[in-house]
């Protein structure tokens, strides 16, 4: 008798041991009566692909990838979507037959989707400025793009680094790149913190009244109390002001369907990690 082999799913990064990831999909899994397990495994860097080829050959079929491995997905995958090549990094992997992996990445649809769906915020013609030009603000650039904004500002402590970025993508978008210091007097619709500085209680180095009327404030970070960045923002008169959890399920989301091909239902979801912090 044939035993029924279920498909098997996991986030690895280094550490997982927070992560809400098998959460969220054993979530999508029940919502959409989806026969399949998620787990979390904690890899290091030097084994992660050999990790993804055993777990491969053991039914997995798709993986998330968190820090500070998304740079290594990028590298094994053996085909990249278009989102995944210009971020130039992977936070999916679909695992195929024959050994191939598809990259992706999911995080910039992820914070598109959390702004305009759940909160009611469009991008078209805005003023947006978004803080930081590491990884993650890469990886949702060519989203924002996407949706036409007016303007499009980085600003970083190294300026040389949002213009190496800004520069990745000047074949689509003129993004302006600036200092801090250089924000002073200019005002913006959206902001988005794209630092880390949340995570070790921290704020950029920012100067007052940078918000336009009716203007949404966004960390793509996330904590149980509001971070720095939005009590600033609540100071200084933001009329919304978001965390960046709605953009955790929502590329979560994005990657349930990359792997199912079923889009499951974000806001029961949301809610429910809410009420779990």
């Amino acid at each position: 008798m044939t035993k029924n082999i279920i498909d098997r799913y996991a986030v690895m990064g280094n550490p997982v041991e927070h992560s809400k990831s098998p959460l969220i999909h054993q979530q999508f899994a029940i919502q959409t009566k989806q026969n399949l397990t998620y787990e979390k495994i904690q890899v290091e860097t030097e084994n992660f692909a050999r990790d993804v080829a055993r777990f491969q050959k053991n039914n997995g079929k798709g993986l998330n990838i968190t820090v500070p491995l998304k740079e290594e997905a990028f590298k094994i995958a053996t085909e990249l979507t278009d989102r995944a090549r210009r971020a130039g990094a992977v936070n999916t992997l679909i695992l195929n037959a024959d050994n191939r992996y598809t990259g992706d990445n999911t995080d910039g649809v992820g914070l598109v989707r959390d702004l305009m769906q759940n909160h009611a915020t469009q991008l078209l013609n805005k003023d947006i400025l978004i803080l930081g030009a590491g990884g993650a603000v890469r990886g949702i650039l060519e989203p924002f793009i996407d949706q036409q904004p007016a303007r499009l500002v980085i600003a970083n402590r190294t300026v040389s680094r949002a213009f190496d970025l800004a520069k990745d993508f000047s074949d689509i978008f003129e993004i302006e790149t600036v200092a801090y210091t250089e924000l002073e007097g200019q005002r913006f619709d959206i902001i988005i913190n794209g630092t880390s500085a949340s995570l070790s209680g921290e704020l950029p180095p920012l100067a007052d009244n940078l918000f336009n009327k009716n203007s949404t404030a966004y960390d793509m970070m996330y904590a149980k109390d509001d971070t720095p960045f939005m009590l600033w923002s609540k100071k200084n008169h933001a009329e919304k002001v978001f965390d960046g959890l709605g953009m955790l399920v929502e590329q979560a989301a994005e990657s349930f369907y990359c792997w199912r091909q079923i889009r499951p239902e974000t806001k029961p979801v949301i809610s429910l990690i809410r009420q779990s912090m």
